[in-house]
C-alpha cells in the first residue's frame, strides 16, 4: 500500500512548506470608485473579524482607494499584521485572448466585453499578471507554512483561481466574485494547488451578500 506523506514529512523531504493564499475582492465601492460605501466598510470589517485567528504573515493590497480602504479596515481587526501595497494586486486585464481560444458560442460576448482594452493595457496587464503568479503562488521555502491575504479586484481573483485549477488562460473570463467574499488556495509542495474555499460569504449578513455580482446571479 502506498503511503501519502503528511505535510510535516513533505517539508522535511523538500525543504518547502505550504502557502495558504487568501484572496478577497475589495468591499462594495462608491459609484466613482473613490472609496467604499457604508456597506463596503461593514463588509471589510466583518471579513477582518473572520480572519482574526488566521496566522497571517501579511496583507497585500492593490494601490487603488477601494482596495486600500478594504485592506486598512481588515487590518484594524488583526493584531500586528503588516499591510503592503502591491502594484500586481491592482485592477487590470490579466490576459486578452484571441477569438480562436474562446468557445464559439460565447466568443462574441467576451470580445465585446474586452473591446476597449488598448495595446498598452494588454501588454502591461500581461506583465503584472505574470508577476502576480510569481509573487503570490506556489509553495514557500523553509519549514513554516505561510498564510497571506491579497485584497484586490475581481479580475485578479479570477486569474489566480483559474491558475489554481490549471484552466486555460482565457478562463478568468466569466468568473465572478462578490465584494469581500473569501477564497482560499493551498499550494503544498509536491501537490497540485487546491481551491479550498470559493466565494464564501458566511461572515456577511444577508443584506451585505451578493454585491459585486451581476444582477442575474443574485440569490
Amino acid at each position: 500500500m502506498y503511503k501519502i506523506a503528511t505535510g510535516a514529512e513533505e517539508r522535511v523531504m523538500t525543504g518547502m512548506a505550504s502557502r495558504y493564499l487568501y484572496l478577497v475582492r475589495h468591499g462594495e465601492a462608491t459609484a466613482d470608485e473613490s472609496g467604499l460605501t457604508a456597506a463596503g466598510r461593514r463588509q471589510a470589517t466583518l471579513l477582518g473579524r473572520r480572519l482574526r485567528d488566521v496566522p497571517l504573515a501579511a496583507v497585500h493590497h492593490g494601490p487603488l482607494p477601494r482596495a486600500e480602504e478594504t485592506a486598512r479596515l481588515i487590518g484594524e481587526q488583526l493584531k500586528g499584521v503588516p499591510l503592503r501595497v502591491a502594484e500586481v494586486a491592482g485592477d487590470y486585464v490579466p490576459y486578452l485572448p484571441d477569438r480562436s481560444e474562446l468557445p464559439p458560442d460565447s466568443a462574441d460576448l467576451f470580445l465585446r466585453f474586452l473591446d476597449g482594452v488598448t495595446d498598452v493595457e494588454r501588454a502591461s496587464g500581461a506583465v503584472l499578471a505574470r508577476r502576480a503568479l510569481e509573487l503570490f503562488t506556489g509553495p514557500v521555502g523553509g519549514a513554516q507554512d505561510r498564510h497571506e491575504l491579497v485584497v484586490t479586484h475581481n479580475f485578479l481573483v479570477a486569474w489566480l483561481v483559474r491558475d489554481a485549477m490549471h484552466a486555460p488562460d482565457w478562463r478568468w473570463l466569466g468568473l465572478n466574485h462578490g465584494n469581500a467574499a473569501l477564497n482560499v488556495i493551498r499550494y503544498a509542495p509536491g501537490r497540485p494547488a487546491s481551491l479550498l474555499v470559493s466565494n464564501d460569504m458566511r461572515h456577511l449578513p444577508e443584506e451585505l451578500r451578493w454585491t459585486g455580482f451581476p444582477a442575474e446571479l443574485h440569490l
